[in-house]
């Protein structure tokens, strides 16, 4: 699994909001970093402190604390680094061609 991060506050908040997750406690944290990596449509998350994930990210990112289906989580957690988004600018050309025949 590939494990990605975001540390930006209120993307962490609306995950948390989200999977209503209360074992969590976000305050805890000085500087919270969300880790997750998704397989068969469940996301399996931790949590770090940011300076301590700096340290040792290549090395112990391996495991997870929590699990959650993927249709509870927001649409940034889903949403694959590597999807090419050039399929849908050539949607957008056929559209444009098929408007200009009507207008004429």
């Amino acid at each position: 699994m590939l494990f990605r991060k975001e540390n930006d506050k209120k993307k962490i908040k609306e995950f948390l909001d989200l999977v209503e997750n209360h074992k969590i406690e976000i305050r805890h944290y000085k500087q919270p970093v969300l880790v997750w990596a998704n397989n068969e449509g469940v996301c399996h998350y931790s949590f770090w402190e940011e300076d301590t994930l700096n340290r040792f990210w290549s090395r112990n990112v391996d495991g997870w604390d929590f699990e959650e289906d993927l249709l509870f989580c927001p649409d940034w957690v889903a949403e694959d680094d590597d999807d090419d988004d050039d399929d849908d600018d050539d949607d957008d050309e056929d559209l444009c061609s098929f408007c200009e025949k009507i207008i004429k």
